[in-house]
C-alpha cells in the first residue's frame, strides 16, 4: 500500500493548476489559446483517432462569446467575466471503421488536461464546466450529429474572489482539497476504504 503520510514530490504546473471563478478583465491573445489547443492536439488516443474537437471564442468578439455563453446554466454567469470560453466535443466513432469509439471520452479527456497544464504554463487559469445544456450547444454551435458536447471551460487570468457573491467567495478562498490516494488507488483488487 501507498504511503499518504508524506507529501509525494509532482510537476509544479500539476500542483499549480487551479480552477478560479473569478477572472481579472484581462484579454487571453490568440496566440495563447492556440498554444493551449496545440498542446491538446498532442495528446495521446486510442488507434490516433485524436477524437477531440473544440470550440471557443474570446470575449471581445462578443457574438461568438454570447453564443457560447448562453449554453451555460444559471450557476456558471460567473464565466462571463472569463476572457475566452470554448466547449469540449468528442467524436463518438471511429474515421476507420465507423465503430462506436469506447475511449472518445477519455481521449477527450487526455487532451483537455494537456490544455490545462499548457495553461498553467502560460500563467492562465481554466475552470471546467459541466453545468451547460448540450441540446443548445449543438442549436447555436452548429455541432452535427456523430459529435458529443462533453464539458465548457473559462479561460483566463485569475482575478479578485471580492468580485464574486459571497455563495462563491467562500468557494473560491476554500483550501483545495483531493481525497487520498488509498481511497483511489489498491493494489491488486479493488478494496474498500
Amino acid at each position: 500500500m501507498i504511503s499518504t503520510e508524506k507529501k509525494i514530490a509532482i510537476h509544479n504546473l500539476i500542483e499549480e493548476r487551479w480552477s478560479p471563478r473569478a477572472f481579472e478583465n484581462k484579454s487571453v491573445d490568440e496566440e495563447q489559446l492556440k498554444a493551449l489547443f496545440e498542446a491538446a492536439r498532442w495528446a495521446p488516443s486510442a488507434m490516433n483517432e485524436q477524437p477531440w474537437r473544440f470550440i471557443y471564442a474570446v470575449k471581445e468578439d462578443k457574438e461568438n462569446f454570447n453564443r457560447l455563453f448562453s449554453c451555460l446554466v444559471e450557476g456558471n454567469s460567473w464565466a462571463k467575466n472569463a476572457s475566452a470560453l470554448f466547449i469540449s466535443v468528442a467524436k463518438k466513432n471511429y474515421d476507420h471503421n465507423g465503430n462506436p469509439n469506447g475511449v472518445a471520452l477519455h481521449d477527450l479527456g487526455l487532451a483537455t488536461g494537456n490544455l490545462l497544464l499548457q495553461a498553467t504554463d502560460l500563467g492562465l487559469h481554466v475552470h471546467l464546466m459541466g453545468g451547460f445544456k448540450a441540446d443548445k450547444a449543438r442549436e447555436v454551435l452548429g455541432i452535427p450529429e456523430g459529435f458529443e458536447p462533453v464539458s465548457m471551460g473559462a479561460v483566463g487570468y485569475a482575478g479578485d474572489p471580492e468580485t464574486l457573491p459571497e455563495n462563491l467567495k467562500a468557494r473560491e478562498v476554500a483550501p483545495r482539497k483531493r481525497k487520498p490516494l488509498n481511497e483511489i488507488i489498491f493494489k491488486g483488487e479493488w478494496k474498500q476504504y
